[in-house]
């Protein structure tokens, strides 16, 4: 099912967030909830929306710029990505700062429309 990546929540996210890793198909969902995929989680479970140990390295090696917006009329964080070599001039929105940069990061790999498992829908 396609989704626009600006709608894109928890693990559905997280799963996009796997796939936008070049490459990388070996991801498990384990539930409407959780991916599994022990390469990037020494645990196995892969949350870079929720867990800033795994979401964290992604905003700082992608170089994305994220802020606060208060000016809204429902406050959100935004994210866009500030890298050198194709900065994109679109935010991506989201209720926090992981969600917000994990968007922007899908989004420049994979585009704003992305195809999610069913499962996870």
């Amino acid at each position: 099912m396609k989704i626009k990546t600006n709608e894109l929540t928890g693990a559905a996210l997280d799963w996009a967030v796997a796939k936008a890793h070049k490459g990388r198909e070996e991801i498990r969902i384990v539930s409407k909830t959780y991916i599994f995929w022990r390469e990037l989680s020494p645990v196995g479970f892969f949350a870079p929306s929720t867990d800033w140990a795994q979401g964290g390295p992604i905003i700082e090696r992608e170089k994305l710029g994220v802020t606060f917006e208060a000016g809204w009329e429902v406050p959100r964080w935004s994210a866009w990505g500030a890298g050198v070599d194709e900065p994109r001039t679109e935010t991506y929105a989201g209720d926090t700062p992981l969600e917000a940069a994990m968007r922007c990061f899908v989004a420049s790999k994979l585009g704003d429309e992305v195809e999610v498992p069913e499962e996870l829908v």
